[in-house]
């Protein structure tokens, strides 16, 4: 009869302890979040090409679409030919001042003749400062030639700078007009199709790193004393199996300032007015998503 009475009383006593160790209460309560980014257009034109899906994974510097870049391609060209075209405009100084160079020598020879002429006294001083004169107009023509053309010239070339700066440009924009991907991460959103037409600043899709996800959650003032920044925490979430699976989290940030308790938390305990907001990153093992509950144990 005792031993009869005896079983029953160790099978409650058991699923007492059994049922106290399941119903442990956490410390803190939130859901998971992503830091996303959206990348807009760079560009303006026809959506040519882009070829992601929502959740799949790309990385840095990927290029994952086109803008049609045909306008400013024919732009770059007509650019280009407008400064090719500048170096038919220069002058060359070489024929002008050919002309006068050789007036110069046939005036030189004559100025060395007549002071040769002059010491034998078959010339007249004034024939001699005659030449003389003629060599000082000529070196002033050929001097004035040079500086005419070389200005010229100057103003020519200064239309270069303008034109090649244009260039530029348009090839950034050209470059800017190929999407690609800003970070290593996981397509959210997919907001663009091919064949629509887009402007700069449209949104095209979403992506965030998921290799590391971060939880907000939200803690009473007493609680909050247990951890600090940079501690390790227990983070647990649902194993899919109505059990909880344990995962290392480190404490990132903590608010300086409560807040009313979020609607979207639902503790096991009783809710307060006010609780802290702090962020736990976790490294994901690929099961956790966006928006996914979780508890913390400090």
């Amino acid at each position: 009869m005792k031993s009869t009475l005896f079983i029953p009383i160790i099978s409650i006593t058991l699923s007492s302890l059994t049922s106290c160790q399941s119903e442990e209460k956490s410390d803190a309560y939130g859901n998971f979040e992503a830091i996303t980014i959206t990348v807009g257009s760079e560009g303006t034109g026809k959506l040519l090409a882009f070829d992601i899906n929502e959740g799949q994974s790309i990385k840095s510097n990927q290029m994952v679409g086109i803008i049609d870049t045909s306008s400013l391609h024919l732009e770059k060209m007509a650019l280009i030919a407008s400064l090719e075209s500048i170096d038919d405009k220069l002058q060359d100084a070489s024929p002008d001042i050919a002309i006068l160079v050789e007036q110069k020598a046939n005036i030189s020879r004559d100025l060395d003749r007549t002071r040769a002429l002059f010491e034998q006294k078959a010339a007249t001083e004034k024939q001699l400062e005659d030449l003389e004169g003629q060599m000082e107009v000529i070196n002033s023509q050929i001097e004035s030639t040079r500086k005419r053309i070389g200005v010229a010239n100057r103003g020519i070339l200064s239309e270069r700078a303008p034109l090649e700066a244009q260039i530029k440009i348009i090839e950034e924009k050209i470059h800017k007009s190929r999407i690609v991907s800003p970070i290593d991460g996981t397509v959210l959103t997919k907001v663009m199709e091919p064949g629509e037409f887009v402007s700069y600043g449209t949104p095209l899709f979403k992506i965030a790193d998921l290799s590391e996800i971060k939880l907000r959650a939200y803690t009473s003032a007493n609680l909050l004393q247990k951890t600090s920044l940079n501690n390790e925490v227990k983070v647990l979430v649902d194993d899919g199996e109505g059990g909880l699976k344990e995962l290392s989290g480190k404490v990132l940030w903590i608010s300086s300032e409560a807040e009313f308790t979020p609607k979207t938390i639902e503790t096991k305990e009783d809710r307060v007015n006010l609780v802290y907001a702090f962020d736990v990153m976790v490294k994901n093992d690929g099961s956790l998503r966006i928006g996914m509950p979780a508890e913390v144990r400090f």
